[in-house]
């Protein structure tokens, strides 16, 4: 008997609806209460996230999302729906493909129900971050699973009579398909450059973490480090011509490092003329490529020295044809024997 079609999440974490504070306020009030984030205490954090930084983070990050904004809306939310039709295309009608976003309105629990009420009863969930971290795959985990079981936390109603059954990806951060889609897409913005301009020194750059999550068993730095020596070997550069770094810090604790703008902010001094920067673990460009690594990253390099126009920012994957494809190789291993 020929089974009913699989499901397919493509889980994400989210983006504001609109460049606004309006938008902007609940999105971060969604992500920055999810203890996998920021695993403070809540009676000693939520006063400082409502009193504090939701009065005014929400205006400076809106005038940041004006400058990356597209016609078509938040750039994530753009390449994301790319990638989930451009999938949809090559697995054909045997798969649903639903995106998810943990902190938005199109959300998990949205893209359970979809695949639900197509009678879907066999799911899975694809965490578009290539490397685990508790911050971003776990928090996956935890708002699938509550999707799926009808609860609201752990202590919660159980609203669901039947559960379906769900596999979850496992990081791919070694895969080497994932590292052959970044070779393809990095070999033809080389191509492009010519030899004029030819960057000198790669800097991969991963979104870090506190340094204390690390230390207590998150697996996410090791898991870049490895990333960035398959990378680098992959598209064979020297010792000495490309270095990984961590991006984004949030808050007073140590972060793991070297911090990507401290690293950006040094390269001038030490002769590095032509500098190309690209993010492995973040598959979809979003604020953190658009705006901290392509305008801000660039003026860092600029105030330090160096020429803005020589500084070249990488893309992420987006809707790359390797990368859809291995996407499509992914779903399709994980769903052997359904």
């Amino acid at each position: 008997m020929k089974h009913a079609r699989i499901g397919v999440i493509l889980a994400q974490i989210g983006t504001p609806s609109a460049p606004e504070a309006r938008s902007v306020r609940p999105y971060l009030r969604r992500f920055l209460s999810d203890r996998r984030i920021v695993d403070t205490h809540p009676l000693l954090w939520q006063p400082v996230l409502r009193g504090i930084i939701l009065r005014t983070r929400p205006k400076k990050s809106a005038s940041l999302y004006r400058q990356i904004w597209t016609e078509e809306g938040s750039p994530l939310w753009v390449y994301s729906l790319r990638q989930q039709t451009a999938l949809q295309d090559k697995l054909g009608s045997d798969y649903q493909v639903e995106l998810g976003l943990a902190y938005s309105d199109h959300s998990i629990e949205k893209a359970i129900e979809s695949l639900e009420k197509s009678g879907i009863s066999r799911i899975l969930i694809v965490p578009m971050f290539p490397q685990y971290s508790s911050t971003t795959t776990a928090s996956v985990y935890d708002q699938t699973c509550f999707a799926a079981l009808g609860r609201k936390s752990f202590g919660g109603k159980a609203a669901k009579r039947f559960i379906p059954t769900m596999r979850f990806v496992e990081p791919y951060y070694d895969d080497p398909g994932y590292i052959d889609a970044m070779k393809a897409h990095l070999q033809r913005i080389l191509h492009r450059q010519g030899q004029e301009g030819r960057t000198d020194y790669t800097v991969l750059t991963f979104h870090g973490i506190p340094k204390r999550y690390a230390d207590t068993g998150d697996p996410y730095p090791q898991q870049c480090m490895e990333t960035g020596r398959l990378l680098a070997e992959a598209m064979g550069w020297e010792d000495g011509k490309w270095q990984i770094s961590f991006q984004s810090r949030f808050g007073p604790e140590e972060w793991v490092g070297p911090s990507t703008e401290e690293t950006l902010k040094a390269l001038h001094e030490r002769g590095i003329s032509s500098p190309m920067i690209f993010s492995p673990g973040l598959v979809t460009d979003c604020l953190e490529t658009l705006h901290e690594l392509n305008i801000e990253g660039r003026e860092h390099f600029q105030a330090s020295g160096g020429q803005a126009e020589r500084f070249q920012f990488a893309p992420c994957l987006n809707d790359q044809p390797e990368w859809l494809n291995f996407l499509k190789e992914l779903v399709e291993r994980n769903t052997g024997g359904w």
